[in-house]
């Protein structure tokens, strides 16, 4: 078989690249080892952040880096046998989220966020699946005045560089809007310009239906067999294409290290389970109780319930122990009945050490791209690093200069 392009990785990221480069005249073949987002895709908190302008950071006060040391929050776990092998990354982690340097890569890395939303309109409304999206936003919630009042300044500064949107709620206009909480918080910050997804797998095979439906052709094959040409082995026979597009997130490294490249990819690992909600209570928005690091938000499912950043090697054991930590203070906070899946669901999210992803040309092979490293923004970003490979390779100017985030920055 041959295509104009193949996407190696069916999550949303590789669809969205998939859809845009269909869009602008090349027949493509999508590739994944499994069905489409059922990996990192399928199990997120289901947010596309307009209001996510800052990526998220390593700590650099004292009292976190105490917390996070004593390996007992809900927000942060780490594996100390996988530290020796994390350690420069998270040393590179550290620097970048340095106050300063911080700033300046928000500055670039708003450049994408400012598109989020308009970019999943746009697909989902051609793909039918405005269904999936809740245009209400989301909450941080807090438990002391400190906390609340400390977010609410920095909010404010937001609002005022990059122009997010939200409202800074008191008590009581929080227990209107959300009356089944318990009565133990001072107040919300209700970002107003996210847009939350009932659904995110749903949201996704709606974009694949798309592509399908255009002529798309779904593979599944193994990216390992790659080889430069280019071709790539599927269940129903090679597929040969001029350009390739490496889509995979955490897995990204496996094609390219095997090409002579050395990026600083490692991965958050990251759980979920889903709850029937007791009794008659309802949960209106994606809910993030800022001092103990979980978020709630009502899916199709049930309540889903997601947790912080786990430090580990991609496929070492899975260990959901944040989630047993988080289970109680959630429960505590709103009425949640029986679990509603048999296990708790794992994934790991591509991560850079400046924490902006790797978006375009690789610097050593004609033909070959890059679309991977957003972190907790795969699927905030995947339409909007569609669009910029599409017009990339097409040879259209990019609607977002992609310079920043270019593999050479490495």
């Amino acid at each position: 078989m041959r295509a104009d392009a193949v996407v190696l990785g069916a999550g949303i990221v590789g669809i969205s690249v998939a859809l845009h480069l269909q869009a602008r005249g090349r027949s493509v073949a999508l590739v994944d080892r499994r069905g489409a987002a059922e990996e990192t895709s399928f199990g997120n908190a289901g947010l596309i952040q307009r209001e996510g302008v800052y990526p998220y950071g390593f700590p650099h006060d004292f009292g976190a880096l105490l917390r996070y040391g004593l390996n007992r929050t809900i927000d942060a776990h780490y594996h100390l046998s996988a530290l020796p092998e994390l350690a420069p990354f998270l040393w590179k982690y550290w620097h970048h989220s340095r106050r300063k340097r911080h700033a300046q890569i928000a500055r670039l890395y708003s450049r994408l966020i400012e598109h989020c939303v308009t970019e999943h309109d746009a697909l989902a409304a051609q793909a039918g699946g405005t269904g999936f999206l809740k245009r209400n936003g989301w909450m941080r919630v807090f438990r002391s005045t400190r906390e609340r009042d400390l977010r609410f300044s920095e909010a404010d500064r937001w609002r005022a560089e990059f122009g997010v949107k939200f409202s800074a709620l008191n008590e009581k206009e929080l227990q209107e809007k959300e009356p089944h909480l318990a009565p133990v918080l001072t107040g919300a910050l209700h970002w107003t310009d996210p847009v939350s997804v009932i659904d995110p797998q749903g949201l996704a095979l709606a974009y694949l239906k798309l592509f399908e439906s255009r002529g798309g052709k779904f593979l599944q094959g193994n990216a390992a067999s790659l080889q430069q040409g280019w071709s790539v082995r599927t269940v129903e026979g090679k597929v040969e294409a001029k350009e390739v597009v490496i889509a995979l997130g955490p897995w990204a490294d496996v094609v390219t290290r095997a090409l002579g490249y050395d990026l600083p990819l490692a991965v958050k690992r990251g759980y979920h389970m889903h709850y029937r909600a007791a009794g008659k209570a309802t949960l209106n928005h994606p809910i993030l109780d800022t001092e103990r690091g979980y978020l709630i938000a009502p899916m199709r499912r049930g309540i889903r319930l997601t947790t912080g950043a786990e430090f580990a090697l991609r496929d070492a054991i899975r260990t959901p122990v944040q989630l047993g930590r988080a289970e109680p203070v959630a429960r505590n906070l709103f009425p949640l009945a029986e679990r509603l899946d048999n296990e708790p669901w794992m994934g790991a999210r591509p991560c850079t050490p400046d924490m902006m992803p790797i978006i375009g040309r690789a610097p050593s092979h004609p033909g070959l791209w890059f679309a991977f490293g957003h972190a907790h923004h795969g699927l905030t970003l995947g339409p909007v690093t569609g669009r910029l490979i599409g017009e990339m390779i097409a040879g259209e100017t990019p609607f977002v200069d992609p310079a920043p985030y270019r593999a050479e920055r490495f």
